[in-house]
């Protein structure tokens, strides 16, 4: 039996409603076809799994039939080449466990203090603005987590390249959904507008990246980073080390995974306590009694399980990468449908993580849904803004911590408020940044310097 089809009267079906606002029309065909509906985009067909049972399967369960080979992928890889993000089979495990060490409890414990440090210092920069001023939210996450990607796994300061990476990656980003579902795919070496831009973000990117890896070769003395340890990895059976262009791929990764999405998660976590005082004060309660002002570090974690929530809950509502794509390798039955060879089907967090038989009041900030005692009831898929099974992120830990301190170190500090009027809107690209930033005024606190 094939899935049922999301019902369409236009000549390419949801094509066009994919390509405006795939949010909201995913959330309609969940809405309207249950835990497996198909979509017709055009000459091909997505298929819209909902149930984590079905997610497991396809993440987790089953998952060497399910490849990355979609049109999706193929535009990252434009991007990020055949790093962690994006490639696969024997090479993707090779590359995975040559950086898994960097990512290691006790190696990530040692970032705690960097991070932290960080944070102060652009809460130091904050506190010489006069009270009130609006600062885009989105753009500082951006420019700190990139500072701490920079230097936790690179070794470097890269805070003189934010103004360079920031607006490249936008700009690919933005295209990526577009590229994706183009009817007709013209190659990048036709200079039109949007190819010219593409062309010039990638480049100022690889220049980064590139003068990045040149720097490291030459220096006598290199830092056990993740940078050196992918630089002096071999291959357990030929002995060949990583290439440039190889080292290109898991750098610009890096830059992608490392700091893009946490700094997203970031900007929707301040915007949601903005909306939700009761959950802010609560927020600043804990942190007095557990900090009482000082900056936190890794050690504190455990005394900040509402933080944790906070995050969590943040995550659920807006997660960074709002949908995974596969393409079915071979025939396959999932909740009693045939799902075809050559089909695409999508597990996508932002529909799973509103659906109201796991999320009562779905569209409720809740943090204390992830309290442990009703979290032991959730199938384990009803979560999973960190992709899961064997391709779940290497750097979910990483990402946790650098959130949960950040958070801390603001909320205790400042309360930001959404200035008036300005527009909240979903930006779906690779990832789910906020359209029009998140202009927001800084309120210090009592006792802020």
């Amino acid at each position: 039996m094939h899935p049922p089809v999301h019902p369409s009267n236009r000549p390419l079906g949801h094509w066009r409603g994919f390509r405006t606002d795939p949010i909201s029309l995913l959330m309609e065909a969940a809405r309207s076809g249950g835990d497996v509906v198909s979509l017709r985009m055009a000459t091909q067909t997505l298929t819209l799994l909902r149930h984590p049972d079905h997610i497991r399967h396809i993440l987790q369960d089953n998952v060497g039939n399910y490849s990355k080979q979609t049109r999706g992928y193929a535009q990252l890889r434009r991007l990020l080449g055949q790093g962690l993000v994006t490639s696969e089979g024997d090479f993707w495990l090779r590359q995975r466990r040559i950086a898994q060490p960097a990512f290691h409890r006790k190696q990530i414990a040692t970032f705690g203090d960097t991070m932290a440090t960080l944070t102060s210092e652009m809460l130091r920069h904050w506190d010489t603005l006069a009270p009130g001023t609006a600062l885009d939210i989105s753009e500082e996450m951006m420019a700190l987590t990139l500072r701490i990607v920079g230097r936790t796994l690179l070794s470097t300061e890269v805070s003189g390249k934010s103004a360079i990476v920031g607006p490249a990656l936008g700009h690919l980003l933005a295209q990526m959904i577009d590229r994706t579902t183009d009817l007709v795919q013209l190659p990048l070496a036709i200079p039109t507008a949007r190819n010219r831009i593409f062309a010039q973000s990638l480049k100022a990117l690889n220049g980064v990246v590139v003068n990045l890896i040149a720097e490291r070769r030459a220096s006598a003395d290199r830092p056990q980073d993740l940078l050196t340890l992918l630089m002096e990895a071999r291959d357990a059976d030929t002995g060949e080390a990583m290439t440039d262009a190889q080292l290109r791929d898991e750098v610009m990764t890096l830059f992608l995974a490392g700091h893009e999405t946490t700094a997203n998660a970031l900007a929707w976590t301040f915007y949601l306590l903005s909306q939700n005082p009761a959950a802010a004060r609560r927020l600043r309660e804990e942190l007095t009694l557990a900090l009482g002002g000082r900056t936190p570090a890794f050690e504190d974690l455990p005394k900040l399980p509402f933080t944790a929530r906070v995050v969590q809950e943040s995550m659920r509502l807006y997660p960074p990468v709002w949908v995974l794509a596969r393409q079915v390798m071979e025939d396959d039955t999932v909740g009693g449908y045939l799902l075809r060879r050559g089909t695409f089907v999508a597990a996508c967090p932002y529909v799973t993580h509103r659906d109201a038989r796991y999320w009562p009041a779905p569209e409720t900030f809740d943090p204390d849904r992830f309290l442990p005692e009703r979290m032991a009831a959730q199938p384990r898929f009803a979560y999973f803004p960190f992709s899961g099974g064997p391709r779940q992120c290497i750097g979910n830990q990483f990402a946790l911590m650098e959130a949960q301190l950040i958070v801390a170190s603001v909320a205790q500090r400042y309360a930001l408020e959404l200035v008036p009027g300005h527009p909240v809107a979903l930006q779906p690209t690779v990832t789910l940044r906020p359209r029009y930033g998140l202009s927001m005024q800084l309120k210090p606190l009592y006792g802020a310097a």
